[in-house]
C-alpha cells in the first residue's frame, strides 16, 4: 500500500466510526424521547438512520477490506448481495432527505395546514414510496447481473464486466442517477430556496417591528440598541446558513461520486484509481454527516441527549453512594 493508500484506508475507518456513533445516538434518542416519536418528521430521521447504520455495517467495512487487499472480498454472490444493499440503501437515504426537505417546506408555508397536510399515514405513504423506487433500481441491476465488484470503488457496487450489454447499462445508469440523486438534488432547492424565501419574508417583518420598538424608546442605552441589531442580522444569517448546511453537505458528498461514474460510462476518459476511492468516501461521509445535519444539532436531540447523560451519571453517583452506605454498615463492629 503507497501513501496515498494509506491515507484513505484511516480515513474510511474514521467514517466508519463517527457513521456508527452518531447513527446510534440518534436511534437512543428516538427511542429515549415520545415527542420525538410523535413527530412526523422523526419517522422520515428514522429511516435515514436506519439506512445510515445498514450502509455502515454492511458496505463500508467491505470497501475497507477491498482497498487493503486490492482484491474482492468474498465470493461474487456475496457481491452482488452487498451492492444491491449498497443501491438500495444509497437511494433510499437520498429520498429520505428530499421528504425531510417537502415535509419542512409544508411546516414552514403552510404552518396552519401541516397537520392535515402531513399525518403519520401520509408519511408512511411517502416511505413506501421511497422504498418501492429504490428496491426498483436495485432489483432491476440484480437481476441484469449489474452488480459486482469495481475496482476503481473497491466496492461491491453497480458494475458491468461484459462489452455485450453496455448500451443498456450506460442508459440505465444515466436514468438511474437522474431518478435519485438529480431527483432529490431538485427537490432539495425547490423546497428549501422556498422556506428560504418565507424566512426572510418574515425576518424583514420582525426587523420592521424591532426598528420601530427602537425609534419609539428614545432612551434606550445604545448597547442595548447593538445588540437588537446584531440579533437581526443573526437572524437573517440563520436561516441561510441552515438552507446551505442541507443542500451543500448533499451536493458536497453525493456530486462527485455521481459525477464520476457518469463519466466512467466514456472509456475514452481516465480516471485515477485514488479519486475513485475518494469519491466513494465522500459519498459515504453523508452517512456521518446526516445525524449532525438533521437531528443531533437540534434543540430537541440536544436536550434528549442531556437528559440521557444526567440520567446516567444521577444513576451512577446514586450507585455509588448505595456501595458507600453499605460499606460504612459492614463496617460497624457487632458485639
Amino acid at each position: 500500500m503507497d501513501t496515498a493508500e494509506v491515507i484513505l484506508s484511516v480515513l474510511v475507518v474514521v467514517i466508519i466510526i463517527v457513521s456508527l456513533l452518531s447513527n446510534i445516538l440518534v436511534l437512543i434518542c428516538f427511542l429515549y424521547n415520545p415527542e420525538i416519536r410523535k413527530q412526523v418528521p422523526g419517522l422520515f430521521n428514522l429511516n435515514l438512520t436506519f439506512c445510515n447504520l445498514l450502509l455502515t455495517v454492511s458496505n463500508m467495512p467491505l470497501t475497507l477490506v477491498g482497498l487493503i487487499s486490492k482484491a474482492q472480498p468474498g465470493g461474487d454472490g456475496f457481491c452482488q448481495i452487498v451492492g444491491f444493499l449498497e443501491t438500495f440503501l444509497s437511494t433510499n437515504s437520498m429520498l429520505s432527505m428530499a421528504a425531510l426537505s417537502i415535509d419542512r417546506w409544508i411546516a414552514v408555508v403552510f404552518p396552519l395546514r401541516y397537520h392535515s397536510k402531513m399525518r403519520h399515514k401520509d408519511a408512511a405513504f411517502v416511505l413506501g414510496y421511497t422504498w418501492a423506487h429504490s428496491m426498483s433500481f436495485s432489483t432491476v441491476a440484480t437481476c441484469l447481473s449489474w452488480v459486482g465488484y469495481h475496482r476503481l470503488y473497491a466496492s461491491c457496487t453497480l458494475s458491468n464486466p461484459r462489452a455485450s450489454s453496455r448500451t443498456q447499462f450506460v442508459i440505465f445508469t444515466v436514468f438511474f442517477h437522474s431518478f435519485t440523486f438529480l431527483l432529490s438534488f431538485i427537490v432539495l432547492c425547490v423546497t428549501y430556496l422556498k422556506v428560504l424565501k418565507v424566512a426572510r419574508f418574515h425576518c424583514k417583518r420582525i426587523d420592521v417591528i424591532t426598528m420601530q420598538t427602537l425609534v419609539l424608546l428614545v432612551d434606550i442605552h445604545p448597547s442595548v440598541r447593538q445588540r437588537c441589531l446584531e440579533e437581526q442580522k443573526r437572524r437573517r444569517q440563520r436561516a441561510t446558513r441552515k438552507i446551505s448546511t442541507f443542500i451543500g453537505t448533499f451536493m458536497l458528498c453525493f456530486a462527485p461520486y455521481v459525477i464520476t461514474r457518469i463519466v466512467e460510462l466514456f472509456p475514452a476518459v481516465p480516471i485515477n484509481p485514488h479519486w475513485g476511492i475518494v469519491s466513494k468516501c465522500l459519498a459515504y461521509s453523508k452517512a456521518a454527516c446526516d445525524p449532525f445535519v438533521y437531528s443531533l444539532l437540534r434543540h430537541q436531540y440536544k436536550k434528549t441527549c442531556t437528559d440521557i447523560i444526567n440520567r446516567l451519571l444521577k444513576r451512577s453517583s446514586l450507585n455509588a453512594s448505595g456501595r458507600g452506605q453499605q460499606n460504612q454498615v459492614n463496617s460497624i463492629p457487632t458485639e
